[in-house]
């Protein structure tokens, strides 16, 4: 079945023209400290693209609240409404991150009642020494690198209504989990769930991820394009690193140059393009919507699900 069949395809122009009435909620200084390192992102973008993208998840929101409402009503009593949640996900360096803190703040500010929060799924990766006893190191980021019961549980507790939940941290500085911290969730209204894998199917199991999800967001652009989108960001966290001797980079940062940029080719070449291929690409069909981007994360093309 050809996917693109699926979908309303929508230049930026059309994208924008849907709804025109809205103003950033936010400024300038503020989207450039959500970015990502080398995200490249605008507010003439947070206008075209966002603010449509928040009215038509508004209107999903509407739907799924009326829809709890006609349950009650069927069974003649008061039916909580369970959080709305929403996935984004995508590509390592694709943009995803900044994609689900800016969409953190826009609703947050759209929405003032609605407690909204946002968790990444780094934070359901096994920790190294783990992955080093099941010798599965060098599949980090791969589906069996992660404790996919463990998130599945958790989003069945957020969308039950259980409160302060608790959830690893991941840290990109030491490249693992940190061991005995937590973040913890406090019954949000609105949950963004950010990751490379929401859309994925467990190993062995009948649940998908995203069937937890009301709404899905893929941030999508050509693997030459990624590729180099996260050479530059490794670029950027050597920096970063120099004077760090506790960061994972650390060494990197302080050899030459050029070794440490052929590490990251490596690993880009034997980890993250075989997983987007094999794995996160794959996902994107089952998106809501698909964000395209071009050269410097130009985004050029919308893409609608149709049913």
């Amino acid at each position: 079945m050809d996917e693109r069949t699926n979908y309303y395809h929508l230049t930026r122009d059309e994208w924008q023209g849907f709804y025109r009435n809205g103003i950033a909620p936010l400024t300038d200084e503020e989207l450039q400290q959500i970015k990502s390192f080398n995200d490249q992102i605008s507010l003439q973008d947070v206008q075209d693209i966002y603010i449509p993208l928040t009215h038509l998840i508004h209107i999903y929101m509407k739907e799924y609240d009326s829809l709890h409402l006609s349950k009650g009503l069927f069974m003649q009593q008061f039916v909580p409404p369970a959080p709305f949640i929403i996935g984004v996900a995508g590509s390592v360096a694709v943009g995803k991150s900044t994609t689900a803190r800016l969409l953190q703040m826009m609703l947050s500010r759209t929405f003032k009642r609605r407690n909204v929060q946002l968790i990444t799924t780094d934070g359901f990766l096994h920790p190294t020494k783990t992955l080093i006893e099941r010798g599965i190191l060098d599949k980090k980021g791969f589906p069996e690198s992660y404790d996919m019961e463990r998130l599945l549980n958790f989003l069945n507790s957020v969308k039950n209504g259980e409160d302060n939940l608790q959830i690893p941290i991941y840290s990109h500085e030491v490249y693992d989990i940190i061991p005995d911290e937590f973040e913890t969730i406090t019954q949000p209204d609105i949950l963004i769930v950010e990751g490379i894998n929401v859309l994925q199917s467990p190993a062995n199991q009948r649940i998908y991820i995203s069937d937890f999800f009301d709404f899905s967001v893929y941030v999508d652009a050509d693997s030459n394009l990624i590729e180099s989108w996260y050479l530059e960001r490794f670029e950027a966290l050597l920096n970063l690193a120099k004077n760090d001797k506790t960061n994972y980079y650390y060494e990197y940062a302080n050899g030459p140059r050029e070794v440490a940029l052929d590490f990251a080719k490596k690993v880009w070449r034997d980890v993250n393009v075989k997983n987007l291929e094999q794995f996160i690409l794959p996902t994107r069909s089952r998106a809501d919507v698909v964000i395209h981007k071009s050269d410097n994360h130009t985004i050029d093309e919308i893409s609608l699900r149709k049913f």
